[in-house]
């Protein structure tokens, strides 16, 4: 993760080999609603949401949650296969539509796809960070709010070869950013990241 908050119940017995993609994403999506009645710590549960996306992309992918701040900047929420040093790097980018992928999805509230960080302009100054770390592209969903489409933040993943999404990864993505919207509308997200800053330093 990319900070730690405690016990992570994350299973990936939805995962088991041979799996249907489409159902464990149902059921991992049911099981975190399901924590969101019960009052779990936000944090935890985008922890699970994030580590469930990166199963269904497979081949190394990591994915990422930044949420948009009070004061309007993307923070780092969860990042479960990324260095403590990259979500550092990127915390408290603003909303841009020509700055990287996730930057530029919660600008434009649309989708954005990079499939190779040296063929977009939108990375000029940051793909130093990813291929760093043997990611060459990535691809980002806003998360938007339930009530009034506002954006709430971005469901990002990064890829180890230039490729866009499958039908199945964006369909499960989809799904779980609902979801991510349903634990962020529940919570006072600057409040949590302040806290688990100040666990982990």
């Amino acid at each position: 993760m990319t900070r730690q908050r405690g016990r992570v119940r994350y299973s990936p017995a939805a995962f088991s080999s041979g799996a249907d993609p489409v159902t464990a994403v149902k059921a991992v999506c049911d099981a975190s609603l399901e924590r969101i009645r019960s009052g779990a710590p936000v944090l935890e549960i985008l922890d699970e949401l994030a580590r469930a996306a990166e199963q269904v992309a497979g081949d190394g992918a990591a994915s990422s949650i930044l949420v948009i701040n009070r004061s309007g900047v993307l923070r780092s929420a969860v990042a479960p296969q990324l260095p403590r040093e990259y979500t550092d790097a990127i915390d408290g980018l603003r909303p841009d539509a020509e700055v990287g992928t996730c930057a530029a999805a919660a600008a434009t509230g649309e989708d954005v796809f990079t499939p190779n960080f040296m063929e977009c302009g939108k990375w000029r100054e940051l793909r130093h960070l990813p291929l760093a770390l043997g990611y060459v592209g990535a691809w980002s969903r806003p998360i938007k709010s339930l009530l009034n489409d506002r954006v709430l933040g971005t469901f990002g993943t990064y890829y180890r070869d230039i490729r866009r999404p499958s039908a199945v990864e964006m369909a499960a993505v989809r799904d779980l950013a609902i979801v991510a919207a349903c634990a962020l509308e529940n919570c006072a997200i600057d409040t949590e990241l302040a806290r688990t800053s100040a666990m982990a330093s």
